[in-house]
């Protein structure tokens, strides 16, 4: 866990989770920042400097994969745990090859977040499924390394998919499959 006087960037267009996380995260001591989108959470990274950030992977107009390089350039030593609600392999490897410190699956709370921040090691004794994925996650995932694959471009990932692009569109708005 981080000190609790740090100054702490949420990046997340979902403002009620914006709220709601920033007010846990103040009663426990943070100055918090929040930011909707990938130009302000830029602009207040400069001005501010925080050590710490949440980055939802799956902004309203941008990708957080995408910004999390540049975040990481305005404040090199920013520990950094992406969020999703959409969560895969693919994006959880990614993120972790870009720098970010962890990768969770919302809904989180403040805890767990604040858990996620404090270990930067891995974890030999995470717990390992008893059972393969469901063929419906598979897909998802296969899904989900493709779109990365072509840098989140729909159509291009649709072509690859062998699918209609609306297609695609409509099983990428869904939620994912849990297993």
């Amino acid at each position: 866990m981080q000190d609790s006087d740090a100054r702490l960037l949420i990046i997340d267009d979902d403002e009620m989770f914006c709220h709601v996380l920033s007010r846990a995260l103040t009663r426990r001591g943070f100055e918090v920042l929040v930011a909707h989108d990938a130009d302000q959470a830029l602009s207040l990274a400069q001005q501010h400097h925080p050590e710490i950030a949440t980055l939802d992977l799956k902004l309203e107009h941008s990708s957080g994969l995408k910004l999390l390089p540049e975040l990481l350039e305005v404040v090199p030593d920013c520990g950094v745990v992406v969020l999703t609600g959409y969560s895969s392999i693919a994006t959880a490897v990614e993120a972790i090859k870009l720098g970010a410190v962890n990768y969770l699956c919302k809904p989180a709370d403040a805890d767990e977040i604040l858990a996620a921040l404090g270990r930067e090691a891995g974890d030999p004794d995470a717990e390992v499924a008893d059972s393969p994925p469901s063929i419906n996650r598979v897909a998802w995932e296969h899904i989900q390394k493709v779109l990365q694959e072509h840098d989140g471009n729909i159509s291009a990932t649709a072509r690859a998919l062998g699918m209609h692009r609306r297609t695609l569109q409509r099983k990428l708005q869904k939620r994912p499959v849990r297993r």
